[in-house]
């Protein structure tokens, strides 16, 4: 119980961070390609009260660590308006693309700081554990919403690389996206074994890690002299 107690401990403001920092990063893009709607609302804050979906951001995430199943969740989507970007097909890419994007980003930031850590006050087991669950979370869910399939930012990236005919037909399927998403976590926790995304997101996420570890083995190389 205590061990559950600390991974949970961990675990939720690592999630919190990285699906916050998600979120706000789709709010700022739209808001610099013209489209000030989450700006309206008052989503562009880092105030996790305001992203926090209590079953999305706590339940699902907190539940499926426990039963040992893939660690992942979501927030209350930050408001965008494709048509007040001043340019509607290209502006959702990159709005799509800055969520993921971010989530790269603090998993680098992490695997600095992890460095940073070591090299200064060596290694400590529960550093260990806050920094990889940290970058492990971040990776994964940077990843996992670069799936091509809706309501994932994957989506609207393959929306805007499609040609417009297939696009327009491809945008009606979005509509579906929450029931293709909801039967997406029934199967992956119905059926570990098929192991769906540990055969599509496994290989590209042990890539990523692999390149944090090396940014933080680097810098506490560096550090330590």
């Amino acid at each position: 119980m205590t061990d559950t107690l600390l991974i949970a401990a961990i675990l939720i403001p690592c999630l919190v961070v990285a699906i916050v920092f998600h979120e706000v990063a789709h709010g700022w893009t739209a808001l610099a390609l013209g489209d000030p709607t989450a700006k309206e609302q008052r989503r562009l804050s880092l105030n996790p009260i305001r992203h926090i979906d209590p079953i999305g951001t706590l339940l699902v995430p907190g539940a499926l660590a426990l039963t040992g199943g893939p660690i992942f969740g979501w927030a209350k989507p930050v408001p965008v308006r494709k048509d007040r970007l001043d340019n509607p097909r290209y502006g959702m890419m990159a709005v799509a693309a800055a969520g993921p994007g971010t989530n790269i980003l603090l998993g680098f930031l992490g695997a600095i700081a992890f460095g940073l850590y070591v090299g200064l006050a060596g290694v400590n087991e529960t550093a260990i554990t806050v920094f990889s669950y940290f970058v492990l979370i971040n990776a994964f869910l940077a990843l996992f919403n670069l799936l091509p399939i809706p309501p994932f930012d994957g989506s609207h990236i393959l929306e805007g690389l499609l040609p417009r005919s297939m696009a327009a037909q491809y945008a009606k399927f979005q509509k579906a996206g929450i029931l293709v998403f909801v039967a997406l976590v029934i199967v992956v926790w119905a059926f570990p074994e098929w192991r769906i995304l540990e055969r599509t997101i496994g290989p590209p996420l042990d890539w990523v890690l692999g390149q944090f570890r090396e940014v933080a083995l680097f810098i506490a190389q560096l550090v330590a002299g």
